[in-house]
Parts: structure tokens; sequence; C-alpha cells
């Protein structure tokens, strides 16, 4: 793979972007100053990103809705024809923004690779959203034709997270820019350069118009700007439940949709016929992948009591096998964590399960910020390591003996992302399903998948459900239902 200091006509030109934000079509000195993108693995400053102020967003929010309004208005053959060129560049350009997802995310080549593969697909599924039928012809007791019709909101204000910046961003953005909208997009500060500038460029370069993408990365502050600003009419928002909470309750206030794909804590049944190897291959990709910084990330694996003692030691000693190390140096399975706050978090999370009695079959320990793959089994069902989000690479492994205890296990969380159930029998499988609440069911299979076509979220304290995903979950969230009706003649009135 070519890096990006060797690799020819190069998408991002560090000199132009460096330590400023996209406004209207520019690269401008942001209004919130500048700040380091650092390698997690390295703690090597590898970019100077520009950060954004209040005033900015309210700049960017003006020019937007003016831009808007003639993207809108044009054909649908032009705005399905740049969707299509922005997948066609995230192609041409995969090596480039591969490097830079490998070194500022921390991510390893494959999940680099394949989040390349999704971001690409999402602009193709896009591009035919401008050409989809987007309204209804309804049933009327008056002597009139009547319409829904679905129209573009106006500005989106699209917030994504640090983990998987590229999937997580383009999701909301393509469709939202494809269905006539303009975007206004916060990538989280830490991974400025792969979830905010890499996007705009590829964009900039499909022939967007200026105004209907602009970044503003930023705090808390912009966020909060984000939300508020009247002109901003809908939130598509990835990230903590938490700050989920937040930004939904401030939308609401301002009368907003807010569109919130949230944590997740899922889990992995594996019932008593099934076969413990394939298991344990499944939940080790589940749970391990991109070093457990992932919403859908197997949380609780719950497993019959008859396999329970073979499959805690077979994935403890797949956990010991893993090499953790600097993906950008070398073949790895897991690369660092994001940061030392969120790495103190994990480990005091094992720790204190430990504490209250759970056996430490594998990892527990850390260099930096690599954390080995971590099994814990027996973990007590109050320890925050089984039943909050841990988003770290740590397994805890309960057993159950009746279906109706493993229904009981997976259904006692406030969240509901994502299921794995992994047994023989299919039909028992989907109907074991059937009983828990869960935004995604994976049968024979773990709880990390995600396509463009198809609809993706969370119940609960997992989120507000599908809104991302295929063309009817896309039309609901990026769009305003307007009932219109028409007669030959005017319509008489007794008054």
């Amino acid at each position: 793979m070519s890096t990006i200091t060797e690799a020819e006509n190069r998408l991002i030109d560090e000199t132009a972007t460096e330590g400023k934000i996209y406004l209207d079509g520019a690269w401008v000195p942001g209004g919130g100053g500048t700040a380091a993108s650092v390698a997690p693995a390295t703690g090597e400053t590898i970019a100077t990103v520009g950060l954004a102020s209040p005033d900015d967003v309210a700049r960017a929010a003006e020019s937007a809705a003016r831009a808007q309004k003639e993207w809108a208005a044009t054909p649908h053959p032009v705005r399905a024809a740049v969707l299509r060129r922005a997948g066609q560049l995230w192609e041409q350009h995969a090596d480039e923004i591969m490097g830079w997802n490998i070194r500022e995310v921390g991510a390893i080549p494959p999940l680099a690779g394949f989040a390349l593969h999704v971001t690409a697909e999402e602009c193709y599924e896009a591009s035919s959203l401008p050409s989809a039928p987007l309204g209804s012809i309804l049933s009327s007791a008056e002597p009139r034709l009547s319409l829904a019709q679905r129209v573009p909101v106006g500005v989106v204000a699209v917030i994504s997270p640090f983990n998987v910046p590229l999937i997580l961003g383009i999701r909301a953005v393509a469709p939202a820019l494809a269905l006539g909208n303009a975007v206004l997009l916060k990538p989280d500060p830490r991974t400025i350069m792969t979830g905010g500038v890499a996007m705009v460029r590829i964009f900039e370069e499909a022939g967007l118009p200026a105004g209907l993408l602009q970044l503003v990365p930023g705090g808390a502050d912009v966020g909060e700007a984000l939300v508020t600003d009247p002109r901003v009419r809908v939130i598509a928002f990835t990230g903590s439940t938490r700050a989920g909470r937040i930004v939904g309750e401030l939308a609401g206030r301002h009368l907003k949709r807010a569109h919130l794909e949230l944590g997740g804590n899922s889990a992995f049944l594996v019932r008593a016929d099934a076969d413990v190897d394939q298991a344990v291959n499944l939940a080790t990709w589940g749970a391990f992948l991109h070093q457990g910084q992932i919403c859908m990330t197997v949380g609780r694996h719950i497993v019959h009591e008859s396999l329970f003692d073979e499959y805690v030691a077979k994935l403890a000693a797949k956990a010991d096998s893993m090499v953790v190390g600097d993906p950008a140096a070398g073949q790895v399975h897991l690369g660092p964590l994001i940061d030392e706050v969120q790495r103190d978090r994990v480990h005091t999370l094992v720790q204190d399960a430990v504490a209250q009695g759970a056996t430490l079959a594998a990892g527990g320990t850390y260099e930096g910020l690599f954390y080995r793959p971590t099994v814990l089994a027996n973990t007590p069902r109050d320890a925050a390591a089984y039943c909050d989000e841990v988003f770290g690479p740590v397994a805890s492994v309960v057993s159950f003996s009746t279906d109706d205890e493993a229904v009981a296990l997976a259904s006692e969380t406030d969240y509901g992302l994502s299921l794995g159930i992994v047994s023989r029998d299919t039909a028992a499988a989907l109907e074991l399903a059937q009983r828990i609440p869960t935004g995604i069911v994976h049968i024979n299979d773990q709880t990390v998948n995600d396509e463009a076509n198809a609809p993706f979220g969370g119940v609960g304290a997992s989120g507000t459900g599908s809104r991302h995903g295929g063309a009817e979950a896309n039309i609901d969230a990026f769009t305003e239902t307007r009932w219109i009706t028409m007669r030959r003649e005017p319509g008489q009135y007794p008054l």
C-alpha cells in the first residue's frame, strides 16, 4: 500500500488545508483555532487541523441555506452524477485515505479497507435517491387531485464520532445531499482528517457546488450551535448515549428532528447445539475488531452452560494469540485505543469486574494505548464491564440453562442495537430473536455488520430507530412530507 507521502495525484494537500476549516467552498482559518491530529499508536502529530467557532457555524448555516435552494431545484440526474463521481473518487484515492485511517484512527488495514468500501457504496446507493419516487397520490373525498410529496428538509447537521469516521459520517452526508439538502459536518476533533477533510475534498472534486457541504469541527459549543441554529432543521448524530441524550433534549426544545445512533452492548447467544469453534471465530471478530471501539461490538457473550467452559477456554486462547501493535508498522490484529482517557476507562471497568468476582481468563493488561484483548468469565451482571458499553476489547461471558433464561439475560439492558445468535436450529433462533428488543439481528453471525442498502439503527438507549441505510429510511430521515391538492375549479364554501 502506498503511503500518503508517496501517493501520486494526492487528494489532500496538507499545505492548503492545514489549520483550516471549509466554509462556503473555501479553506479558511477557523474561529476556534487549531488542534493537532495525533496518531494514537505513536503519539506523533501527523497534521494540524482547524477548529470552528459558533460564529463559523452561523456563517456556514447562512450560506448553506442559500445554496440548498438552488441544489434542491437542480435536475435529479445532475445530483445523482455528483454522488456517483464521489463513489469513484473514494475508490480512486483509497490508498491515501486508508493511510490516514490507519494512522489517525488506529484502524488495522482490513478495517480501513472495509470502511473505504462501505463509504463508496454509500455514495453509489445514495446516487439512486434523486430519481426515487418522492410522493404518492392520495384518495380524497373532494373532487381534486391530492398528493403527498417528499421535499428536502433544507440544512442537515451531521455529527460523527472518532471510531469509524468514514462510515459514520458518509451514511448521513451522502443521502442528505442526494435528496437536495445542504450539510454541515462536525467530525470528532480527534479524527478530522479522516472523517472531515477527506470527505469534503472528495465532494469538492466530485463537483458539488460551494456551500452544500461545509466542515465545522469543534467542541461542545460548536455542537450546540449546530443544534440550535434556526436554519438547521435535522440533526444526524452518532455517538455515546450520554451525549445523544443531550443532543436529543436540545433538539426537542428547538422543535427539530434528531436522528440518534447511540451506544450498544450487544448480546451474542450461543445455544446448546452450536459448534463452539465456529462460535468462537464469530465472537473473536465481534468482540475485538477495532479494539472493541464499535457500537455493534459483542459485549455480552451468553453461552449455554454445556458449552461454557470450552467456549471460555477457546476464546481466551484466541485472545492470547492475537498480536497488538501499530497497524501502520506491520500486520497486527488490534491497534491502539484512541486515547488515554478511553484506555483508563476500559482498564478500570476490567479491574472493577475482577474485584466483583469475575474471572480474568485473558488480557487485562496494556502498554501505552495498546490494550490486550480481554476475556472475563462469570462476570457479575451488575458489573459495569457487563451491563454498560465498554468500547474496548473486553468480552464478558456468562452462562444460561434455558432459552427463557437466555432471553431474559439478553433483554436485561437499556441498549438494543445488534444481536447475534448461533444455532443449528435457525427457526428456533429466529423465534428467540423475536422476543429480544433490538434493532438488528444476525443469526449464525456476529453483531458487527454493515451494508449501505440495509436499514441501521437501534432501540432504547441505542437510539431512535433505523434512520440510516436503504431508500425508505433515508427518504424518511432527510425529507419532509408536504400535502398538495389541486382542483380544476375553485371550491365553494357556505360562508
